[in-house]
């Protein structure tokens, strides 16, 4: 990826507010949708495709009306911006307490003790 991709990517994608003004920012495309809807849907251009000028594209023939799915695509449109837009908090690393580290050192003890209990007497010197 290129330097020009990654803050093309890091950049928000600003949409406006109303549907109206978005409609205009984007390319609208329609066609014969494979969705339910019988002959209906097979003769009439109701489903709907928006490209976005960002890049997003999204479609949905899930009705048998044209307007139904420009309003669904519009809601598909506003959810992918807004989960590009998210970006996740940074982790901050941290270090294990003096209190933790003695605790794990302390298990690991009584652990060891317990294995050693398990071996046959004077086996200890074989290793």
């Amino acid at each position: 990826m290129n330097p020009d991709n990654q803050n093309r990517s890091r950049q928000k994608i600003l949409l406006p507010s109303s549907d109206r003004d978005l409609l205009n920012q984007c390319i609208i495309e329609t066609f014969r949708s494979s969705a339910p809807g019988g002959q209906h849907v097979n003769t009439v251009n109701s489903a709907v495709r928006l490209k976005h000028q960002s890049g997003i594209i999204v479609t949905s023939q899930e009705s048998r009306s044209q307007h139904r799915n420009k309003t669904v695509c519009l809601k598909k449109l506003r959810e992918e911006a807004e989960k590009r837009n998210y970006t996740p908090a940074k982790r901050i690393p941290t270090k294990k307490s003096r209190a933790v580290k003695q605790r794990q050192l302390d298990k690991k003890k009584i652990q060891s003790g317990k294995k050693k209990m398990r071996q046959k007497p004077g086996q200890d010197d074989e290793h």
